[in-house]
């Protein structure tokens, strides 16, 4: 998942950067609001996700969020000390799809990150919205809910289907236990994490890839793309 940071603070950018990275994310980071805006066209550019941090040191964020808005449907979640109502309002007006109040948790912001992107159809090179995932072998029917491997149908289980096609659609993006837990059976982490356990091997048993879902120790979960 690409990444823009806009974030004028060199020291807050490295540790976020180094954080974001080793949970998959490419990130490019950019010092100012014009330095995000150059970033950002063409659009083709292809950020997953614009991290806009309002204290820039040449313009407002709001501004700059609005400006970012007009060029691109990137979604865009705000970071900012400012946490009244209003300050909150304004910037989800402006079209920001989420607003993170300073400080805040890396957990909940990976959260976020991956819950802004997901709400943004997916599309292919030519910029239609995706209704398969092909990995190498392995073809994923969203719509119909079918996985194949080789052109080989393969019977799945509900939850494991939605498992795989949560890890499928950012290939190579680290998913956290909490996250993948939340997403996939809609409740905490506590007490489901033998659950998840299982539904992983079950995956890697009848997809015949042993390698296909990488355990991340100590995070969770990621798909490594087969070779075709």
């Amino acid at each position: 998942m690409r990444l823009l940071l806009v974030e004028d603070d060199n020291h807050v950018a490295a540790a976020l950067s180094a954080v974001l990275a080793r949970h998959g994310f490419e990130v490019t980071h950019a010092r100012s609001g014009e330095e995000a805006l150059r970033a950002l066209v063409p659009e083709s550019a292809g950020f997953d996700v614009v991290l806009l941090d309002l204290g820039l040191p040449d313009q407002d964020g709001y501004e700059v969020c609005g400006k970012i808005r007009k060029r691109t449907s990137t979604p865009v979640i705000m970071v900012t000390a400012r946490s009244d109502v209003r300050s909150r309002i304004h910037g989800l007006n402006l079209g920001a799809d989420d607003y993170v109040v300073k400080p805040y948790d890396t957990g909940e912001l990976l959260a976020r990150i991956h819950a802004v992107s997901r709400r943004t159809p997916h599309t292919d090179d030519t910029g239609n919205v995706e209704t398969a995932l092909r990995l190498g072998a392995v073809h994923i029917e969203l719509p119909t809910r079918q996985v194949r491997v080789d052109g080989t149908p393969v019977q799945l289980t509900r939850k494991e289907f939605d498992l795989l096609a949560l890890l499928a659609q950012r290939p190579g993006v680290v998913f956290r236990r909490e996250q993948i837990i939340s997403e996939v059976w809609q409740t905490s982490w506590e007490g489901t994490g033998r659950t998840l356990e299982v539904h992983v091997a079950s995956l890697r048993s009848k997809l015949r890839m042993p390698a296909l879902i990488e355990t991340v120790r100590g995070v969770g979960y990621r798909l490594v793309a087969p070779a075709a």
